[in-house]
């Protein structure tokens, strides 16, 4: 039996070559398998106004695999990302790679949040219905 993977997320991606790893918070819903969800990344670069990478997520949930795209809301980053990973025996984890097709790929790993956590995201999506 897998569990459901709704819920906020906190992650890390890693770059090939001496590139900095950076740090994302994912905010998932699933609803029958199907994966939607948004990400913001605090932006590396202080030249980019907002200070915030912002990103829309798409994909599935099978039994232990996870295949999401990651698209950008962004002028400076306006690629694709294909994530696949694997999700941990108590669906707390989600670890993999994520690649940029015909450029880049490297590691990645999603740690489910706290319960408490948890429990104000559900609270203020309630508040916005």
């Amino acid at each position: 039996m897998t569990q459901n993977l709704s819920g906020l997320w906190h992650g890390q991606f890693s770059y090939p070559r001496t590139f900095q790893a950076e740090f994302f918070t994912a905010s998932l819903l699933e609803q029958a398998g199907l994966l939607s969800g948004v990400i913001t990344e605090k932006a590396q670069d202080p030249l980019h106004a907002s200070g915030v990478f912002l990103a829309h997520v798409s994909g599935q949930h099978d039994g232990t695999t996870v295949h999401f795209l990651k698209r950008y809301e962004s002028i400076t980053r306006t690629h694709t990302v294909h994530y696949t990973g694997q999700v941990n025996s108590d669906s707390t984890e989600i670890s993999g790679t994520w690649s940029i097709p015909s450029n880049w790929s490297g590691p990645f790993l999603m740690v489910r949040a706290h319960p408490q956590q948890q429990h104000v995201v559900m609270r203020q999506t309630e508040q916005v219905d």
